[in-house]
């Protein structure tokens, strides 16, 4: 019998430990899924499990957004200053410089799909995404460009409304902006505007809601002053679901709400639909 009897030899003593970095692994902030950054990366900074989108950086969205190796960056030389002389002002801005040095929103010309696009893409991650005179300065340059060569426009919001630290000039950033955008809507010229996570205060009560096309994403809360403000002005319980990207669509505040990795197609369908122009042949995204 011995015959049919493997003898087991005995495992050698691992003497090394195998480490696994910690920067391999990704948590969802929604459901609490782990999972290999790598699953997240190629799915966009989506949840593989739950769907949940978490946040993108501006240069990401430019490079979901625009074709390959087609984008520059533009109005690369504003920078903020301090013109209110406000307490830390300065050492807040130089924090967020480590961050970004594109000072909330990320502007840039390319092509999208083939035609030609210019974007401004707001980045929470410096100051939370707040607009200051750079910003509104910034947008209306992208918008200006769009004027002259007559390109449609992008811009993808994130933002928790105004930057205080500006005070006034901050908001008139507000009017600013709205009225190079209306100068769009008069010649025809396509502006889709596309809300992500969050969307709130200032500009969400400007440039943000102005678009021809009005997208968001999945779960993006979208509102001027946050529920618990309401709430106690209007001294009653909000609906359920209330500020969100699937609520304001119920209502018909949005045209679409749409998933990170259909952003890039649906935003092409539609500006060639508006431009009156036929699908570029063979394009497809990934």
């Amino acid at each position: 019998m011995a015959w049919f009897r493997k003898e087991k030899k005995p495992r050698a003593p691992r003497t090394e430990r195998l480490e696994i970095p910690p920067d391999v692994w990704e948590k969802c902030e929604a459901c609490g899924h782990t999972d290999i950054r790598e699953k997240f990366v190629r799915n966009h900074n989506v949840c593989p499990s739950c769907d949940y989108h978490r946040r993108l950086r501006a240069v990401e969205y430019a490079r979901l957004l625009f074709d390959e190796n087609s984008w520059s960056e533009t109005e690369t030389e504003i920078r903020s200053t301090d013109p209110l002389q406000f307490p830390d002002y300065q050492a807040r801005i130089k924090k967020a410089r480590q961050v970004a040095d594109y000072d909330a929103i990320l502007t840039a010309t390319g092509t999208l799909g083939e035609m030609p696009v210019g974007i401004g893409i707001m980045d929470f991650a410096f100051m939370g995404g707040s607009m200051g005179s750079v910003v509104g300065e910034k947008i209306s340059r992208l918008a200006q460009r769009s004027l002259e060569k007559k390109h449609p426009l992008i811009i993808v919001s994130a933002s928790g409304g105004a930057r205080m630290q500006e005070g006034v000039l901050s908001l008139m950033q507000m009017a600013k902006v709205s009225a190079v955008l209306s100068q769009l809507a008069e010649r025809r010229i396509p502006y889709v505007s596309i809300l992500t996570n969050p969307t709130t205060g200032g500009v969400s009560a400007s440039f943000a809601m102005l678009g021809d096309a009005i997208l968001a994403e999945p779960g993006a809360v979208i509102g001027f002053a946050g529920p618990r403000v309401i709430k106690q002005t209007l001294g009653q319980d909000l609906p359920e679901g209330f500020q969100t990207a699937e609520f304001l669509r119920d209502h018909g505040m949005l045209d679409a709400v749409v998933h990170r990795r259909e952003l890039k197609a649906t935003v092409g369908r539609l500006l060639r639909h508006m431009s009156g122009q036929p699908a570029a042949a063979g394009w497809t995204t990934a």
